[in-house]
């Protein structure tokens, strides 16, 4: 039997009021969070980017809700672990730190290997993760999320 992942809460910022995907040509808004995560203090920007750039995502799909919330985990996980297949409301991309992650969607399969990050595939795609390296994952998961609604639902894969 599988083991599920294990997704520990780093941060969660307080339902944002309001967070403005930019028009064209106005000027966009920087939301950030830090997490502490391997030894080091990670800052998280949606926006213009700051601090020390390790990896750039994007852009991930925009969201339209009355309230935003950005939310930030720490997941980890053994070899041939799985997660049950569900979808998110919100946008999210990752950030592989050690080993390898696949994420099965409709669209086939995408690995993130580590020191490498994605985006995800959107609010409403169903979604399977598992670690497919050898050795233990551990990753960084930034969710966009409509802080009216629940984090995720169970789906089922076409």
């Amino acid at each position: 039997m599988k083991q599920p992942l294990i997704a520990a809460m780093l941060v969660l910022a307080s339902a944002l009021s309001s967070l403005p995907w930019p028009a064209l040509g106005q000027q966009p808004l920087a939301i950030k969070s830090l997490a502490e995560s391997a030894g080091k203090v990670w800052l998280f920007t949606l926006g213009p980017a700051g601090g020390t750039r390790v990896a750039e995502v994007g852009p991930i799909p925009p969201i339209h809700a009355s309230q935003y919330l950005l939310r930030i985990n720490e997941v980890t996980g053994a070899p041939g672990s799985a997660t049950p297949v569900h979808t998110y409301q919100g946008s999210e991309a990752f950030f592989v730190l050690a080993g390898e992650q696949g994420i099965r969607s409709p669209h086939g399969v995408m690995r993130v290997v580590a020191g490498h990050a994605e985006a995800g595939q959107g609010a409403g795609v169903p979604m399977q993760v598992s670690i497919t390296g050898s050795t233990e994952l551990h990753a960084l998961v930034m969710s966009v999320l409509d802080a009216s609604k629940s984090f995720s639902s169970p789906a089922t894969l076409p």
